[in-house]
């Protein structure tokens, strides 16, 4: 089966296991959070399968332009829900976030996106492309658990929801951040130094990265150390996933760098 199959039947598999998923949190049905999952489980299957076929088509790695980085960005959502649902529980987090990645998936498979699997540049032909993207994108797959999460907290009213969603919060920046740190920031200044010369080059992306990076330890930080929790924490995590979102849209659309091939 072609990579555009399966991507396909990803797709549609999401966009039930969204219905599915809202129709569980708003109509309290007992058993749709399950199949909600499952199905968001059997997309990502399937779209494992396109991922590993565009890799064979392309003969490099999945996420070197807009339409192959939105379709690696979504596969991470989902595995990241997948993760988070099974230890938390949390069907309405999983109604929204598969909206978000219908929305990521819709995008990509719109005529925006050129689709063609072309030749790399030569700065793109390095082994640390597979660990600088991936484990970033990973990174950000659990920042955006955070995010609805946190919004999800605002608009809790009871202590009891409140406090499953800011423990679901911070266990996914537990787990987005040193995924973030060693790929957006480490694994991107080694291959920067090979391919550029220089570890740091003050490129928008590396700035935009470092500005999110330092939100996002700025919310441990304040955790871990000070005690925060609750709305002030939420707001952190909010306000570290549009950084992200305007690092990984904005920065490639509105500011030219060394990064504006990616």
């Amino acid at each position: 089966m072609s990579e555009a199959a399966l991507f396909t039947l990803a797709f549609a598999l999401y966009i039930l296991s969204a219905l599915v998923y809202l129709g569980s949190a708003f109509f309290k049905k007992e058993k749709g959070p399950k199949v909600g999952r499952a199905l968001a489980a059997a997309g990502l299957a399937l779209h494992t399968a396109a991922l590993i076929a565009r890799t064979v088509e392309s003969g490099h790695a999945p996420f070197t332009n807009m339409y192959e980085s939105l379709s690696f960005l979504s596969w991470a959502t989902v595995l990241a829900l997948v993760v988070m649902d099974l230890k938390f529980r949390i069907p309405k987090t999983g109604a929204y976030l598969m909206l978000i990645v219908v929305a990521l998936v819709a995008l990509a498979s719109s005529p925006l996106m050129p689709k063609a699997a072309t030749p790399l540049v030569p700065a793109l032909q390095s082994y640390w492309l597979w660990l600088h993207v991936s484990v970033t994108l990973l990174g950000e797959a659990f920042f955006a658990v955070a995010f609805v999460t946190s919004l999800l907290y605002l608009a809790a009213d009871s202590p009891e929801r409140k406090d499953k969603m800011d423990a679901a919060s911070y266990r996914s920046v537990m787990v987005g951040f040193p995924l973030f740190t060693l790929g957006g920031l480490v694994f991107g200044m080694v291959w920067a130094e090979k391919a550029w010369g220089a570890y740091w080059s003050w490129d928008p992306k590396e700035v935009a990265s470092l500005i999110t990076w330092l939100v996002f330890a700025l919310y441990l930080h304040t955790r871990i150390v000070m005690g925060w929790k609750g709305k002030r924490s939420a707001v952190v995590a909010i306000i570290g996933f549009l950084l992200a979102l305007f690092t990984y849209f904005g920065v490639n659309y509105l500011l030219a760098g060394l990064h504006s091939y990616a």
